[in-house]
């Protein structure tokens, strides 16, 4: 029996990147944990996708109540399972909804955490995490001298696994959802499926240089290009030139992709902070000085609407090649 316990995260039907991430790091580790599944409308699905990637036991938490997220219902459950347990370690992907009832639950079971973690080991006693700070600009080691250790997991930032091909064992365990004294009454969802910027591999962010809404087609045509997710500056964002679920940085999103173009972006500390981690930095700006080619692997100075036109025309050609 596992005191290690992965909360695996779903999404219409899917699991989400970062659950299979940790769980191929644990299973390198010499660890295989218990994957806990809360609320999902198909387990055997679900459990199929984890078994794909090494998952030997998954317990599924049902309950009517935990048919649509709640941060109540989701902590009261998990915790109300977990204190059947003597659990080593809590952890999920540092994902909106994790941040959200990840610090609940730790709360509950009266244990420390740490959030957004791109390093850990459970191997170790004390388990230990690393996680950045001061914006990202530099990182530090955190152990858990007593447990319960609760961390949630940046994404990307973790190799995705090799298949494994196992068929895991399937408990479903009826939780409690406790007392939710919230409810969801409406999901407003977007008109168009976007790809999500933590999980997205490349990544063409915009910034407030594109001067309008409809100049960040620019960037989407760039991106459609090469399978790219589009992003956005905060100064974008508070200008209305893009929504919010595309911002990048301290106040939006943080990403770790293995890609990641910034148009006419200056990269003040609050947006490198969000996208620092990026294997490889491509950043393009007519302003020679500005702070983001300090952080680049590559520059182009020059203006965005003459470059990222001139970059879709190649990302095409590269495309139609290969």
């Amino acid at each position: 029996m596992s005191d290690i316990f992965l909360v695996a995260e779903h999404k219409d039907g899917e699991l989400k990147r970062v659950t299979l991430e940790i769980l191929g790091e644990l299973i390198a580790q010499g660890i295989q944990p218990e994957v806990l599944v809360v609320g999902a409308p198909d387990i055997q699905k679900l459990a199929g996708a984890l078994g794909s990637k090494g998952a030997e036991k998954v317990v599924s938490l049902e309950n009517p109540a935990l048919a649509q997220y709640t941060t109540e219902g989701y902590a009261n459950a998990l915790f109300q399972y977990l204190s059947t347990k003597s659990p080593k370690a809590v952890v999920a992907g540092a994902t909106p909804l994790a941040k959200d009832f990840l610090p609940r639950l730790a709360a509950k079971l009266q244990a420390g955490m740490a959030n957004d973690c791109t390093e850990f080991n459970v191997k170790t006693s004390p388990i230990t995490v690393r996680r950045p700070v001061y914006a990202g600009k530099t990182s530090k080691q955190v152990s858990f001298v007593t447990g319960p250790a609760v961390f949630s997991v940046r994404p990307n930032v973790l190799a995705f696994p090799a298949d494994a091909q196992k068929t895991p064992q399937v408990e479903k365990v009826s939780a409690d959802a406790g007392n939710v004294r919230a409810k969801i009454v409406e999901v407003q969802a977007s008109a168009t499926k976007k790809q999500d910027l933590t999980e997205a591999d490349i990544i063409i962010s915009g910034g407030r240089s594109l001067k309008s809404a409809d100049n960040f087609k620019i960037i989407f045509d760039a991106a459609s290009a090469i399978g790219a997710a589009v992003g956005a500056s905060r100064a974008a964002v508070d200008a209305g030139y893009a929504p919010h679920d595309m911002q990048v940085g301290q106040t939006g999103k943080t990403v770790s992709p293995k890609l990641y173009i910034a148009c006419g972006i200056s990269g003040a500390i609050q947006h490198l902070a969000g996208m620092r981690t990026s294997k490889v930095i491509v950043a393009i700006n007519k302003d020679p000085e500005a702070p983001i080619f300090s952080k680049a692997d590559y520059g182009i100075v020059g203006d965005l609407f003459e470059v990222v036109p001139h970059l879709t025309e190649e990302f095409k050609k590269l495309r139609s090649q290969s």
